[in-house]
């Protein structure tokens, strides 16, 4: 199996949700294991929060979007929130 490019992430704001969540999930993998050092975990710590809040406010706006098409053309009679829990 090849090692892992040592190239820079790319920007956070530039992922889809999907691979925002697929490098979240390989963060907190990284970090359970103990096996990176503190500096290390830091960076990694501090690009899992990013990620966090870039895949939150995903599901925000896909939520907003679902509203709107739940509601339809007439506004928002007969809306109700969508509970993606």
């Amino acid at each position: 199996m090849a090692a892992p490019s040592k190239s820079a992430p790319k920007p956070v704001e530039e992922l889809s949700f999907e691979a925002a969540l697929r490098e979240l999930e390989e963060i907190v993998g990284r970090l359970e294991q103990g096996s990176v050092d503190l500096e290390d975990s830091i960076a990694l710590y501090e690009r899992g929060q990013k990620l966090k809040g870039h895949c939150e406010a995903k599901l925000k706006a896909a939520e907003a979007r679902l509203e709107k098409v739940v509601a339809g053309p007439k506004g928002s009679s007969g809306l109700e929130p969508l509970d993606l829990s």
